[in-house]
């Protein structure tokens, strides 16, 4: 019998060992699958050229270019403008901070915009005509499948057509 509680014992004891091996290799796996960053470790460069000048953007997770899961923040000027354009596929846009100002249509009208705070959150489906103003420098977060793009609703507002 003492012998039978004996090898019982080193099974368990042998079991416990391999559980607590995989339970710290899956902490480890997940860890290591982290990305994290600081307000100073984000790396700011300018905007795309489908964007008008003066903007920065940080990406944080993915390629927006790819059809894959991204992460990235726009810095906005104070006046920064987007003229009225649309996206292909659904824009999520979180206000981090300052204000920002959207409108809907196909033209740019400062009295029918309305005024997003931080904090605040939207997201618009694609094909849907909208246009947006920074109030203050503003920092917004956007995410979502990409692969990201922009149509302008006229296509003189389009800032890869005024490059040479």
């Amino acid at each position: 019998m003492r012998h039978y509680l004996a090898l019982v014992g080193v099974l368990l004891v042998t079991v416990a060992m391999y559980a607590q091996k995989g339970s710290t290799k899956q902490q480890q796996k997940a860890s290591g699958g982290a990305k994290t960053y600081t307000a100073d470790q984000m790396e700011w460069k300018a905007a795309p050229n489908a964007l008008p000048s003066g903007a920065q953007l940080a990406v944080l997770e993915g390629d927006p270019m790819k059809a894959e899961a991204y992460t990235m923040r726009l810095k906005m000027p104070d006046g920064y403008r987007i003229p009225p354009h649309m996206h292909m596929k659904r824009e999520h846009v979180t206000v981090v901070s300052g204000e920002l100002h959207v409108g809907m249509g196909d033209k740019f009208d400062e009295n029918a915009m309305n005024s997003f705070s931080a904090g605040s959150f939207a997201y618009l489906e694609p094909g849907t005509h909208h246009y947006a103003m920074a109030k203050g420098e503003t920092l917004i977060q956007l995410h979502g499948a990409g692969p990201w793009g922009i149509k302008y609703v006229n296509p003189s507002d389009d800032p890869r057509k005024k490059q040479p």
